[in-house]
């Protein structure tokens, strides 16, 4: 008998190795949807190899809405398949993409029993590691276990509120560069123009992470960030949710390409910022991811990955959803002039004279905090919260196979009339003047900077770069809407402006 040619054995073995994967993937598929079936969890019937995707395609091209200026809700153009499935099968519903099955809860009970599941209990999808491998590597973000809690402990220190007040500082001589550019772009212009402002505060929430994280400016950071930036884009723009096609993510195609060498890109770039580092005396979160890695006794290029890793986890995370926060606060207050005078007043009479802020200070901006948790509450930048059962885990009355991905849409919860009142489609800072836990009921339907565990270790830096920011911003300038301005959000994994935002800013 003849030998099979190489490439015809090598064809065989692919087949039948895809056949077993095909068949594992579709066997527990099938068992999860059973077991939450028969609990009473309904949702639409999927097929074998698209489950419902294709239906989400569907319902997105028939449901979507043109947005208009004033629509605060972009989830019935992004998500609309998820408002459909909600109003057909209610607050808990699953749904397939072939290779996942996604429990999507908004009832509130199970929310608050997703913020007391353990670690070991709930942790990020394995599929998430996978498609966003390139963009936070080995970091933070993407850990489960023993890892995450290492990488956790590690980092969280450098973020409690007495290291942040070292670091306002730094956030204001970040923030003069912008001042002046746009002072000069008006002057040249009469005094009021229209300015992109979506660029610049990009580069200006770059320069703070760089500042207070790697005791660098953007300059030195920049191909990062805008090597980070093509990363994203191309990252998102690859459907991480599309069934068993998903197996195609393992080709060469030209995206996949692209990615590859950004990726590589980016780890030379870092590389060389490390290499300037190990020769500097700078005691910041470097230096501490450094450590780190020698700390768990990691060499060569397993050290380097978890020092990427992290690295990029901060570059992006750091300072790409704290400046889509500062883009859409503009545009708000800008659509809103009566919160817009509220907020500058305030500031104008804190920043007296051009004092220098504290934390004191910052305390005392009222109106502006109210003004930055209604953005959240309406704009929260990652818009989807999504776990994997790491085991059997039981939430409420409900017990959830190991397997089971567990999708919560923030800004469902954040819209929902039943905790935030007739009015919660609106701009109304005032909901929150008595603080969180009285701007809706309960308290935990308002999750910005996630729920539980795993909630954002940044969030405190996050919140004093947008007061100090927008104090400095609102005392200097006044902002109108542009009448290029489209409003169309669109999902990058953050939700942010998809062609811009063109402001109307006059000098003060």
């Amino acid at each position: 008998m003849e030998e099979l040619p190489a490439l015809t054995i090598a064809l065989v073995i692919l087949s039948l190795v895809l056949s077993y994967l095909l068949h594992q993937v579709c066997l527990r598929s099938e068992n999860i949807r059973k077991k939450l079936r028969r609990q009473g969890v309904k949702g639409p019937k999927p097929t074998v190899f698209f489950g419902n995707t294709k239906e989400m395609k569907r319902i997105q091209q028939e449901l979507q809405i043109v947005q208009t200026k004033d629509a605060n809700n972009y989830l019935s153009t992004l998500f609309p398949h998820l408002l459909l499935w909600r109003e057909t099968y209610g607050p808990v519903f699953i749904y397939s993409t072939g290779a996942l099955e996604i429990l999507h809860v908004s009832d509130p009970e199970l929310v608050k029993d997703i913020g007391h599941c353990t670690p070991s209990e709930l942790g990020k999808p394995n599929y998430l590691k996978r498609s966003r491998k390139a963009l936070f590597g080995g970091g933070l973000f993407t850990l489960n276990g023993d890892e995450w809690a290492y990488q956790r402990k590690l980092m969280a220190p450098e973020f409690i509120m007495d290291k942040i007040k070292g670091m306002i500082e730094l956030i204001e001589d970040a923030t003069v560069p912008l001042l002046e550019s746009w002072e000069s772009i008006l002057d040249n212009a009469g005094g009021s123009g229209e300015i992109a402002v979506d660029d610049y505060l990009r580069k200006l929430s770059a320069d703070v992470i760089a500042r207070v994280c790697f005791g660098s400016s953007f300059t030195r950071g920049e191909d990062i960030f805008c090597k980070l930036r093509q990363l994203q884009k191309a990252v998102s723009q690859q459907d991480a949710l599309v069934g068993l096609s998903a197996f195609w993510k393992y080709l060469p195609t030209r995206a996949i390409r692209e990615i590859r060498k950004l990726e590589e890109e980016v780890r030379l770039l870092i590389l060389d910022v490390i290499k300037e580092h190990n020769n500097s005396t700078d005691n910041d979160l470097l230096r501490v991811i450094i450590d780190g890695a020698q700390g768990c006794h990691l060499q060569g290029r397993e050290a380097e990955d978890f020092i990427i890793g992290n690295c990029k986890g901060m570059y992006f995370a750091g300072h790409g959803t704290t400046a889509v926060t500062m883009i859409w606060c503009l545009m708000l207050l800008a659509a809103h002039p009566e919160w817009q005078e509220h907020a500058r007043a305030e500031a104008a009479e804190i920043c007296l004279g051009g004092a220098t802020l504290d934390v004191e200070a910052l305390r005392r901006l009222k109106i502006i905090t109210m003004v930055i948790q209604e953005t959240l509450r309406l704009y929260p930048p990652a818009s989807l919260m999504m776990r994997e059962a790491l085991t059997d885990v039981k939430m409420g009355g409900l017990d959830v196979p190991r397997g089971t991905i567990i999708q919560v849409a923030r800004s469902m919860l954040h819209q929902d009339e039943d905790a935030w009142g007739p009015n919660a489609g609106e701009f109304r800072p005032d909901r929150f003047a008595n603080g969180v836990a009285a701007a809706c009921r309960p308290a935990h339907m308002y999750m910005p900077f996630g729920h539980g565990p795993r909630t954002c270790i940044g969030q405190n830096l996050a919140m004093v770069e947008l007061k100090v920011v927008l104090a400095r911003l609102l005392t200097r300038f006044s902002f109108a809407p542009s009448p290029r301005y489209r409003h169309a959000p669109v999902f990058r994994l953050t939700i942010e402006p998809g062609f811009g935002m063109p402001l109307v800013v006059t000098k003060l």
